[in-house]
């Protein structure tokens, strides 16, 4: 029976490249929730590494595992001060990367986040070891994460984790599709008593910003058999506006106005009303966790969590040269019109939930659980004119005037995941595991209001029309099964295999094999080999809409997105989808000189083959005889994109993460980390695999935007190294990040440039004072030299320096060639921080954070 005194300690498995954990302390106290979505065996207790949880000379990485594992505890990710999860791991996992893109829409909602220049869908995420449910939202903008969706970590509240897992190799073989990059694993808080507050509040150096949240943890104990354990948080983040100057002669050349009415317009606004940088962002979320011994060997587990944010954002300004009138609709009458800004309000709710029983059978460790998840997302435009039904109003075709307010409708994604898992120690060298996973999804997309979409729809962000609107689902079914052997005391072997076969396109079987051998006490080596997939998700093969996106030179533009089960892309004939396969391989050394230093270096390399890509908008060529032309005219397309499995990619890299811990300084003790991760290479093999039409009329899906969208739009490198002090009640944090370069090729730019981002570091400081033995005041100044993305224009060649050398002013424009150029990356100014399509870290610039935590 459980103590209520008992002190858990995270105890990790060593067996295959799972996650299996218990808890130490009363020999009777009920196990932690089992992480293993896979059922990784139970070893006995001679084969476990303990890792300290929520301490602050913890170790960081796991030396004796076949494969890498780092371990970030609750204070570790608090610390950084961050308003969500995945911006706080950005800042302590070296091979995760996220961006926040400065006009925002509907991305705004859920940041694309990757880990190893992979995307975000291909990082599986666990709650407790079960698969979270993905988001409904696919990025369809020009961004990193396009064509992609992942799901939203930043849903889980902070004082709600007691520890998080990165696997950093691919796992497939263990979890089915989605991890071919990585698994970041989210462990729950599992006290059964005490809790803490917090309140918390940050602004940035420019005084908006302004962020304020409190959450409450709390832990009740059932009896002596169980626990419950719940947090609630609400928070709230301002508006941070980082808009840049605008250009005059660019803006002129673009909308073809007069260089006086622009230059009239921009000396009251200089930004051009552009409100661009991080928007307004308001959440409530909630989870329980829960586990009751029923039985001796008998214990029922649930979680839950569900989380309703709202964001305020906005779209790019209509300056009056741009859009002449806003038809009396939006300013009021007898005062001058000076434009609109169209509003973007989106709201999310995410929410999950597992329940399960783990029981012996016959000595068989067994877990059966059942898990629902979901997300739904809402979207409404305001401030904002169907243009094309006023005009219809002008020219006396309707009667029908159009709103200022929209219902644009949203996107829906639900799943239903059965799993049950199976393990047993055999003899005292080989354990066995085997399960299978029953899983159901839904994809809805949801139609807005008629205002929203028809002549062209709400002007900024078009709603969903009825025919693009539908719900769609599948289901697969898997099965798998592996064995871990002590071959000696120093040799270990894992080996895993699963198929899986899926109603919509078929099957797979994906396998991996993974090895550890301890050299000395000192020095380990291991290493994997692994095949994995990646099925194609509903949101790729059924979105289809209107989107409005920034052409270079030509202002907001709409195009369409067709679906691959469409009649358009069947004219166009576009192959359906198929899943993604990867080989990968990760061979590492894990140095432990001594008990307070830990040094791991991993060398990956991933190979995906069909990967799946959202295209470059395919457009006529001119000539009425290609049988494109014919097709795009028959259809009534301008321009249309559309995803396919188009190219064959490799990446290759190193991680390397060195700890050392109670260092004597100052009176007090230091912990110094250096982490880091280095792309030796991340790049398309082979030729792109477009279909048979597009290739016939010199087109492809693939141009250099897209390519570097994929391959070099996130650093090269990134290196983390931290300092940590502990001096009395007071703890110092030091953390410097060092962002390497990135490079762009924004469409529309010419094609003999490249833009490249600065290698550039942010560094953060924390303070934490325990006031009392309960409580602690925390302070955090991030970014503290006020560091933001820097970019120039790199030449490819000849052509490209000649570029830069040439002084000429332009006859039309009056501007020397590279400053065109700049205006066509920046849209003439508006975002001449990070350009519009993001870059490798904030732009926020220097941020104060406190928060008074008080533990009961």
């Amino acid at each position: 029976m459980m103590k209520k005194k008992s002190i858990p300690l995270a105890v990790m498995m060593l067996c295959a490249s799972q996650f299996a954990f218990a808890q130490s302390g009363d020999a009777a106290s009920p196990q932690s929730v089992d992480p293993s979505a896979s059922g990784a065996p139970q070893e006995d207790i001679q084969k476990v590494v303990i890792v300290s949880t929520g301490s602050r000379g913890s170790q960081r990485t796991m030396i004796d595992t076949p494969v890498p594992v780092d371990i970030l505890g609750a204070r570790e990710l608090t610390k950084t001060g961050q308003v969500s999860l995945d911006k706080s791991m950005q800042f302590r996992v070296p091979s995760f990367n996220t961006v926040q893109t400065p006009v925002n829409d509907a991305t705004s909602l859920l940041d694309p986040y990757e880990i190893r220049n992979m995307g975000p869908s291909r990082v599986l995420v666990l709650i407790n070891g079960k698969r979270k449910n993905a988001s409904s939202l696919i990025y369809t903008q020009t961004s990193p994460g396009r064509g992609e969706s992942g799901s939203d970590i930043s849903a889980i509240p902070a004082d709600a984790i007691k520890r998080i897992e990165v696997l950093r190799d691919g796992a497939s073989a263990q979890y089915g599709s989605d991890a071919i990059a990585g698994v970041v694993n989210i462990i729950l808080k599992d006290n059964p008593e005490g809790g803490s507050v917090t309140a918390r509040a940050g602004i940035t150096h420019e005084k908006d910003g302004k962020m304020g949240g409190l959450s409450l943890n709390q832990g009740v104990p059932l009896g002596d058999r169980g626990f419950v354990n719940y947090t609630l948080d609400v928070s709230t983040v301002g508006l941070s506006n980082r808009p840049g100057v605008v250009n005059a002669r660019g803006e002129a050349g673009d909308f073809g106005a007069s260089l006086a009415q622009v230059q009239a317009f921009l000396a009251q606004k200089p930004d051009a009303g552009n409100i661009n940088g991080s928007p307004k962002t308001k959440a409530e979320k909630a989870l329980i966790n829960s586990r009751y011994e029923i039985a001796d060997g008998t214990s029922i587990y649930g979680n839950a969590a569900y989380v309703h944010k709202k964001v305020d954002s906005y779209a790019n300004y209509r300056t009056p040269y741009w859009r002449p009138t806003d038809y009396g609709l939006l300013h009021k009458a007898g005062t001058p019109y000076v434009g609109y800004v169209p509003t973007f309000i989106g709201t999310l709710d995410d929410y999950n939930a597992t329940g399960g029983i783990k029981l012996d059978l016959n000595g068989w460790n067994t877990d059966v659980s059942l898990t629902y998840g979901g997300n739904e997302q809402k979207y409404h435009v305001g401030n904002s004119i169907n243009r094309g039904m006023e005009n219809a109003v002008l020219a006396g075709t309707s009667t029908e005037h159009s709103p200022t307010e929209f219902n644009a409708g949203g996107v829906k994604f639900e799943h239903f995941v059965l799993n049950g898992d199976i393990s047993k120690q055999i003899t005292s060298d080989v354990s066995v595991y085997a399960g299978t996973e029953m899983r159901h999804e839904k994809f809805e997309v949801v139609a807005g209001d008629r205002a929203s979409y028809i002549l062209g729809g709400a002007d900024s962000f078009a709603g969903n029309a009825p025919e693009n609107s539908f719900p769609s689902s599948r289901s697969n079914y898997g099965v798998y099964g592996g064995a871990t052997w002590d071959i000696t005391k120093q040799w270990l072997i894992d080996g895993t295999g699963r198929y899986e076969k899926y109603t919509d396109f078929g099957s797979a079987f994906v396998w991996k094999g993974s090895t550890r051998f301890k050299v000395s006490d000192t020095v380990t080596l291991r290493g994997s080999a692994s095949t994995g997939f990646r099925a194609p998700s509903l949101a790729q093969t059924f979105t289809q809409k209107a989107q409005y996106s920034f052409v270079p030179g030509s202002g907001i533009q709409v195009s369409g997105l067709v679906n691959n089960v469409s009649p358009q892309a069947a004219a166009l004939q576009v192959p359906k989808l198929r899943a993604e396969k990867s080989n990968n391989i990760t061979l590492g050394l894990g140095l432990k000189p001594d008990s307070d230093t830990s040094i791991t270096v991993d060398y990956y390399n991933i190979k995906v083959k069909d990967r799946i890509v959202l295209g470059k908008e395919i457009v006529p060529t001119g000539d009425p005889t290609q049988q494109l032309d014919k097709e795009l005219a028959k259809a009534g397309i301008v321009s249309v994109s559309f995803f396919v499995n188009a190219l064959t990619s490799k990446t290759e890299g190193l991680d390397y993460v060195l700890s050392r811990k109670n260092i004597p300084a100052l009176g007090g003790k230091m912990t110094l980390n250096l982490s880091g991760n280095y792309a030796l290479k991340n790049e398309r093999d082979g030729a792109v695999n477009n279909p048979l039409l597009i290739a016939n009329a010199g087109q492809s899906v693939l141009d250099e935007t897209q390519e570097a969208l994929m391959f070099t739009s996130r650093p090269k490198y990134k290196t983390i190294l931290g300092v940590d002090l502990d001096y009395k009640d007071v703890n110092f944090s030091l953390n410097n990040t060092v962002f390497g370069p990135t490079r762009f090729r924004n469409a529309g730019m010419d094609r003999n440039l490249e833009v490249a981002f600065k290698t550039k570091t942010v560094t953060d400081f924390a303070m934490n004072y325990n006031l009392t033995p309960s409580t602690t005041l925390s302070f955090n100044v991030n970014n503290l030299f006020n560091v933001t993305p820097q970019w120039h224009f790199k030449a490819l060649n000849s052509a490209g320096q000649a570029i830069i050398d040439d002084k000429k002013l332009d006859a039309s424009y009056g501007l020397t060639p590279i400053e065109i150029q700049r205006n066509l990356v920046t849209f003439n100014g508006r975002y001449s921080m990070v350009t519009y399509d993001g870059s490798q870290f904030s732009q926020l610039g220097r941020t104060f954070a406190a928060s008074l935590n008080y533990r009961f």
